[in-house]
């Protein structure tokens, strides 16, 4: 039997549906938004903070190199992070709501 539009409007109307979106929300626009003004620095540095990212850091390694390294540490570490997010707070409210829904058959 096909499942009705109508309960998938019931289930985002809900108030655990509303707690999913919050925990999801709460942690990817904040992180969003950081990881672009980092990535945004990065561009603008190189473009016009020449001096200061040619610095050397260590033998043939400069400033930019080091960040540049540092924007896929970073991507690394957000992504890491988000899924021990999504375990720890996502994934038991998007079960939470998949059983209602499931429950309601």
């Amino acid at each position: 039997m096909p499942v009705q539009p109508e309960r998938f409007t019931q289930a985002q109307e809900s108030p655990e549906f509303g707690d999913l979106r919050r925990a999801h929300r709460s942690f990817a626009f904040p992180l969003t938004v950081a990881f672009i003004a980092w990535y945004l620095l990065y561009v603008l540095l190189s473009n016009y903070a020449a001096g200061f990212m040619d610095a050397t850091v260590v033998g043939n390694i400069n400033v930019a190199l080091v960040f540049g390294l540092a924007q896929f540490l970073t991507t690394f570490l957000i992504a890491w992070w988000y899924s021990r997010h999504a375990a720890a707070k996502i994934d038991p409210k998007a079960e939470a709501v998949r059983a209602s829904m499931e429950a309601a058959e």
